[in-house]
């Protein structure tokens, strides 16, 4: 009986111990009880595979930030759609719920129109012409649009995220050989801006589709960057890929308001040239990785065709006018005019 009394009396006595645990560490995990010297877990959701040059840079930034910041700010990065899909993402970034998001400038542009000017086919002459946009004046206009937009949320970073190129069973070198070619291609207007412009026609199909849709003949060709077309062995069924390159990814890199607010000047400027650097690191990947894709896909016996863009974006920019306006005609005309 001694025994069970003096168990009851240790099982109450701990109850009391964890609780006040419980109750300290909730008290001092309140950011309205945080210092300069509390350690700060933050959240970092994407939509990319583990593989893929976003999350591992993603990786990196976060340990870098932690070591910048002698361990004051620990970030946890959450891939392939765990904390939720690229909408959700946008939506729990605004609400405070998520610290850091990748998001593609469509997404942005939901909030601020001018972002969607860089998923315009052809808007860029080539990567230098992308690159130097984002070192621009206008690039930082643009940002802080989007930051007034979205009531404080910060652009810090933009990641190349690849050419979109054509792939089909005739050999595709000037805009003239895609006339009236069945070109699969996302259900948005956005994609299909190229195709029409070619004397092509959309063809909207699902992309779990898409595969069984080349094999059968249903399309003729479609339309994806080198990546894609690897992992979803378009290659197979298709014996072509032409170069286009007629649309250039872009995924930002963003932080909260409530983040970014938070931070001092000092932190401020670690976040800042950490993520930026991570950025250079997932464009420098991608850019290597696109030119590694060539070799493989020859060796697999694809014909690879280079083709003179010019061609294609001389007949495609018109067809920028229909949206020109109410995307921002004068941030449209300073992009075409950066050297």
């Amino acid at each position: 009986m001694k025994d069970k009394l003096a168990l009851f009396n240790l099982c109450k006595s701990l109850n009391k111990s964890l609780f006040k645990l419980l109750f300290v560490t909730l008290l001092f995990s309140n950011p309205l009880f945080a210092d300069d010297n509390t350690v700060k877990r933050l959240t970092w959701g994407h939509v990319y595979e583990t593989s893929e040059p976003l999350h591992k840079w993603a990786v990196w930034a976060a340990q870098e930030i932690k070591k910048q910041t002698q361990g004051r700010y620990q970030i946890q990065v959450f891939p392939t759609s765990i904390m939720g899909k690229e909408a959700e993402l946008n939506q729990s970034l605004s609400l405070g719920t998520i610290d850091i998001i990748y998001t593609g400038t469509s997404f942005a542009g939901q909030n601020y129109p001018p972002m969607t000017l860089s998923e315009l086919p052809y808007i860029f002459r080539d990567y230098q012409h992308w690159q130097n946009f984002n070192n621009s004046a206008l690039f930082e206009e643009m940002s802080l649009g989007y930051k007034k937009a979205t009531k404080g949320n910060q652009i810090v970073a933009n990641n190349y995220y690849g050419q979109r190129h054509l792939t089909a069973n005739k050999p595709i070198k000037t805009p003239d050989d895609m006339a009236n070619l069945k070109l699969r291609v996302p259900n948005a207007s956005i994609y299909k801006m190229f195709p029409l412009a070619v004397g092509a026609n959309p063809s909207p199909i699902a992309f779990s589709e898409v595969y069984l849709a080349l094999q059968q003949g249903v399309v003729d060709a479609q339309e994806n960057p080198l990546p894609t077309i690897k992992a979803k062995k378009f290659y197979e069924v298709q014996k072509y890929i032409s170069l286009t390159g007629h649309l250039q990814g872009s995924i930002l890199t963003v932080l909260s308001d409530r983040l970014w607010s938070s931070l001092n000047t000092q932190d401020k400027i670690i976040f800042n040239q950490v993520l930026k650097e991570a950025a250079q690191g997932v464009s420098s990947d991608t850019r290597a990785s696109e030119s590694a894709l060539l070799d493989w896909f020859k060796a697999q016996g694809v014909t690879v065709l280079t083709v003179d863009r010019s061609l294609f974006r001389a007949k495609t920019l018109p067809r920028h006018m229909e949206i020109k306006q109410s995307l921002g005609a004068e941030f449209y005309d300073r992009l075409q005019n950066i050297q």
